[in-house]
């Protein structure tokens, strides 16, 4: 792999709670912690371990960031913030809050 872009935003989605119970035994197969993180710019999120997300999570998650990363405000489809959005996932199971931070880097479609 030989990353060549920059990218404009950074994202770090945060498990917040459960839908069901107060663990993920018998619910989520990623076995989500309450506090756990995730981080990525344009990649699938990982936590500190080196783990993926939930593929199915993930699903959801895309196009949401490329809103964001196609100058979309996200109080425009329920976030709390224009940049913060919370969701549970496919299982209705766990709650995440996605939260994308300028990185101050230009979009290569929009370069001279």
């Amino acid at each position: 792999m030989n990353k060549w872009y920059t990218e404009e935003y950074d994202w770090e989605i945060e498990v917040t709670g459960f839908l069901r119970g107060d663990k993920t035994e018998n619910y989520c197969r990623n076995g989500e912690e309450i506090g756990d993180k995730y981080r990525c710019t344009y990649g699938c999120p990982v936590n500190v371990n080196g783990q993926g997300i939930c593929s199915k999570t993930m699903l959801m998650m895309f196009p949401i960031m490329e809103a964001v990363r196609s100058g979309g405000d996200l109080k425009n489809i329920g976030g709390s913030d224009t940049y913060t959005k919370d969701l549970v996932c496919p299982d209705g199971c766990v709650l995440f809050r996605m939260t994308a931070t300028k990185t101050g880097n230009v979009n290569f479609f929009k370069l001279p």
